[in-house]
């Protein structure tokens, strides 16, 4: 069965254009123009990935990534975010709102069909069945689960893979651009600083439960998990 997307851009012309070229690779297209839409959609039929514009009437793409990331229902659809904001500040936001990809217009239907398939790739259920503990962490893998000290911590997909990836090669220090590779993929378009954004967030994450520092930087070489 094809991956459905589901299109949010308010303006029909490009909204047509997405949607045929979602067609054209394979896709199901869903399609909604704003906010209300979206989560009307949503509860109809829950898609594989969300292709938000980030400007959009009554709500922008950057307040509805973080409205779907707090959400239990949505907190594991990618999203990637379609803007004419091109400079390092705006990416870096679209990315801290919780989208896991950010194209900036315009682009080729071809780069935006490639990143699309690359994000449904990184999320395809790939990692092992067995359950992970760390340091008072517990992650599951079956269930995409994580609690620590008994206590469930919520975490979107890209910090999921991140945090099972550092769980399971505990102590060893990887750079950005290893991290990339082992955890976004090597068919991926996106720069190393969007390593350092999911950091922030998984970090965000644990620190209620005091575990934040598990993530540790190494000045100079990268990040790593460790218990010491």
């Amino acid at each position: 069965m094809s991956a459905k997307i589901l299109i949010v851009e308010d303006e029909p012309a490009i909204q047509e254009l997405l949607t045929f070229n979602v067609m054209q690779a394979g896709f199901q297209p869903l399609r909604a123009g704003d906010g209300e839409s979206m989560w009307e959609q949503i509860r109809n039929v829950k898609p594989d990935l969300i292709l938000m514009d980030w400007m959009l009437p009554n709500a922008s793409g950057v307040v509805l990534a973080k409205q779907l990331r707090s959400d239990s229902r949505t907190m594991d659809i990618p999203i990637i975010m379609l803007t004419a904001r091109g400079e390092e500040r705006d990416k870096i936001l679209g990315l801290e709102s919780g989208a896991d990809d950010y194209i900036t217009k315009p682009f080729s239907p071809r780069e935006l069909m490639a990143r699309i398939r690359a994000v449904l790739r990184r999320h395809a259920p790939q990692m092992p069945d067995e359950i992970v503990s760390v340091g008072g962490l517990e992650l599951s893998p079956i269930s995409h689960r994580v609690t620590g000290m008994g206590t469930t911590i919520d975490l979107g997909p890209t910090e999921f893979r991140l945090l099972h990836f550092f769980m399971t090669h505990v102590d060893r220090v990887y750079t950005r651009s290893q991290l990339l590779d082992q955890v976004w993929g090597t068919q991926v378009f996106v720069e190393e600083r969007t390593v350092d954004v999911h950091i922030r967030r998984l970090r965000a994450a644990m620190e209620p439960l005091g575990l934040a520092k598990l993530i540790q930087t190494v000045r100079g070489s990268g990040y790593r998990l460790s218990t010491s």
